[in-house]
């Protein structure tokens, strides 16, 4: 089947990943073009010239593109059919957007600023304290989803702690979302990182943990 967008982005980027993840539940085809952040395909500034950067969908049929990873998931839960990502109530999609934006702005950049770090241990607590709301909510939930049964916006959110922490963790020799300490966000980020959908386009765990390697050396 031919495809109807094309994906601009990095392998090892959670944020394109968390794109790919979405066309995969909607049974979307995509031609992905693999960027070098270091050298910018004209491409890239043409269709995202503000932000000159990944994640980029552009549609085939008309040539608009479209920028920043939740923004492309929620239309592709717009404009294609099959499984829902975002809830129908209205109260229930505000919802989850707070929780994904809550993520997004708050746990991933603290996460990741606690890995860049080595583990500093103020930067790890400022991590857990955000972490901490999500654990508190998923025991109130008590569902294998953030949503339910089915995976939704926030849970293709969370793949970046089942599978990116872990990576980096190993890379560098640290402990930062333990089992431990944060059970039920562990047990939900690996239900989100074990859907197919998923599995099919995780980028391999080596190329993570060369990345992050060189990007953050070693301990």
């Amino acid at each position: 089947m031919a495809e109807k967008v094309k994906l601009y982005g990095v392998e090892v980027s959670p944020f394109v990943c968390r794109v790919k993840y979405a066309l995969n539940l909607k049974g979307v085809n995509y031609e992905f073009i693999q960027e070098d952040l270091d050298n910018k395909s004209p491409d890239l500034l043409k269709y995202n010239p503000v932000l000159k950067n990944v994640p980029v969908l552009r549609l085939l049929h008309n040539g608009n593109p479209i920028s920043e990873s939740l923004v492309i998931i929620e239309y592709i839960d717009d404009v294609w059919k099959g499984v829902p990502i975002m809830p129908k109530d209205a109260y229930e999609k505000a919802q989850a957007r707070f929780w994904a934006k809550f993520f997004v702005d708050k746990c991933h950049p603290a996460i990741f600023k606690a890995i860049g770090s080595h583990g500093e241990k103020q930067d790890v607590a400022e991590a857990h304290e955000h972490l901490q709301f999500l654990e508190n909510e998923l025991n109130v939930k008590g569902s294998k989803f953030f949503g339910g049964d089915n995976m939704g916006l926030i849970d293709i959110c969370a793949t970046f702690i089942g599978y990116w922490v872990g990576a980096a963790e190993e890379a560098l020799g640290i402990e930062v979302v333990t089992k431990d300490k944060f059970p039920k966000v562990i047990e939900w980020a690996h239900n989100c990182i074990n859907c197919q959908v998923v599995k099919d386009d995780l980028p391999s765990r080596e190329s993570l943990i060369a990345y992050y390697t060189r990007r953050f050396g070693k301990a």
